[in-house]
Order: structure tokens, then sequence, then C-alpha cells
């Protein structure tokens, strides 16, 4: 589970990497992309990591599944809490829909 706890680490640096900004839309554009850069790097020093220790317990696949499922959680947090924006009933579908991609990447190994 330590590769889990390492994407959650890594999706939450790059979550506010990637939408952090966006509470900031006075600040000019080359600041945002030079402090987004800044903050990704510490989502690589958790990524690698992450996938380093988790394959060969799980396949690049799984991985990669694992990896989308764990940003839309991190997302949707933050998305809720740092932007207020409440999820709909859609995105609620959509994340489910989601979800039942990992259960079939999944199938047979547990």
């Amino acid at each position: 589970m330590l590769t889990v706890a390492l994407l959650f680490c890594s999706n939450t640096f790059m979550t506010i990497a990637w939408y952090g900004h966006l509470r900031f839309r006075d600040r000019p554009l080359i600041e945002v992309i030079v402090v987004s850069w800044l903050i990704a790097f510490f989502e690589y020093c958790f990524q690698v990591p992450a996938n380093r220790i988790g394959y060969g317990e799980f396949t690049a696949y799984q991985l990669k599944i694992i990896q989308e499922i764990v940003t839309l959680i991190v997302f949707a947090v933050f998305a809720f809490l740092y932007l207020g924006e409440a999820p709909r009933w859609n995105y609620v579908g959509s994340f489910v829909c989601i979800l039942g991609a990992v259960v079939f990447a999944f199938w047979g190994k547990v």
C-alpha cells in the first residue's frame, strides 16, 4: 500500500500545480507557470518511487489505473475544499463508471 500512499502524495502536488492557480487569475501567466513547475517537481519526487515500488506487485496498466482513480479522488476533494465547487450528479456518475474500470482491471487478481 506504500505505492498508493505515494500516489496520493504525488497527485496532491500535481493537482495543486495544475489547478491551484485558478484562484489567482490576476497573476501573470508566466508567474503561475513557473510556480506550477516548481510544485510539479515534488509530484515527481513521489510519482517515480511509487511506480518503481509498485511495478512487479502491479502491472504498468494497473499502476496507471490506480493513478487515475487516485487523481479523481484528490481532485474531487480539492475542487470542493479549495475551489468551492460541489460535485454534480453527472460527475458522481462518471466517477462510478471509472470505478467500474478499476474493478475490470483487477478482475482475477484478488
